[in-house]
């Protein structure tokens, strides 16, 4: 898998993430966790065109960081 497929891979990831958090109900500050994790992935976005991959990668792993810490909080993924 080369540099593109695998962010193309982490941006459809998120999104299934983030439909999972948009069905329930996110409090104050978590709001401004997810509209961050959602910045993030536009610069993913913007990068990823301007073929900067590594700053693109790097902005969808940070992306994905932001939005687990609120499925945590939110029982959305458990500890194995």
């Amino acid at each position: 898998m080369d540099a593109i497929e695998r962010i193309e891979k982490d941006l459809d990831l998120f999104a299934k993430n983030i439909k999972e958090i948009e069905s329930i109900k996110v409090r104050g500050e978590e709001e401004k966790i997810v509209q961050m994790a959602k910045n993030y992935r536009d610069d993913t976005r913007y990068y990823l065109e301007q073929k900067d991959y590594l700053t693109s990668f790097g902005c969808i792993t940070y992306a994905h960081g932001l939005l687990d810490a609120v499925r945590i909080l939110h029982d959305l993924i458990v500890d194995e």
